[in-house]
């Protein structure tokens, strides 16, 4: 089943909406952590009991990162839970940015992570391979850039890809980083990382 963007599913859309809009700026106070892990959850498990489906074409864009929690391991059940999740500090800008490639109908493009901490950019860049009918979204970074004062001081290729970019379509998805999708909105996006913990992106203004 393919999502509508323009439809709220069969979940409660409000507090997300509401963490998106006061993290801007633009109203409201945000929904705790313990809140807005629940509304991710719970968003998890409609897409889920829906088998519902994002095309990639939703995805692309620029995103800044609101939201993410951790996992932390626990030895006596022997496998992870979700901490406690945090919003990203407003010192520190991180975005996430999807483009296609020139191919049409393609499910490739690339990626791009950055992280701004005052005059220091860091940007990681690479492929991407979108897997419609899982919403999986498996990358790889093979090009670092940074900038001091917006002087560029590095800007070349990365020695800590899982590949080399010729062979990135090849691999199967077990061996590269990937983001499972569970929420594509116009105006936010939400996936679980390979890791196990959540993020929830808003789009760029």
């Amino acid at each position: 089943m393919t999502a509508d963007l323009t439809s709220t599913a069969t979940f409660d859309l409000t507090v997300l909406s509401q963490a998106a809009a006061a993290y801007r700026g633009q109203r409201g106070t945000r929904p705790s952590a313990e809140i807005l892990v629940n509304a991710l959850l719970q968003a998890e498990k409609s897409a889920k009991q829906q088998r519902l489906t994002y095309p990639f074409e939703s995805l692309l864009g620029k995103w800044q990162l609101c939201f993410a929690t951790g996992t932390k391991k626990v030895r006596e059940r022997g496998g992870i839970v979700l901490g406690k999740g945090l919003y990203v500090p407003k010192f520190i800008t991180i975005h996430v940015s999807f483009n296609a490639t020139l191919e049409q109908d393609s499910d490739r493009g690339e990626i791009a992570n950055q992280v701004e901490y005052g005059p220091v950019l860091l940007k990681l860049t690479g492929p991407v391979q979108y897997f419609n009918k899982k919403n999986l979204l498996a990358f790889d970074f093979n090009h670092m850039l940074i900038s001091l004062f917006g002087r560029v001081v590095y800007n070349r290729p990365t020695h800590f890809g899982k590949v080399k970019t010729e062979d990135f379509y090849n691999q199967p998805i077990a061996k590269l980083p990937f983001f499972g999708f569970f929420l594509v909105t116009e105006d936010f996006i939400a996936a679980r990382g390979r890791g196990g913990g959540l993020a929830f992106w808003i789009r760029e203004t």
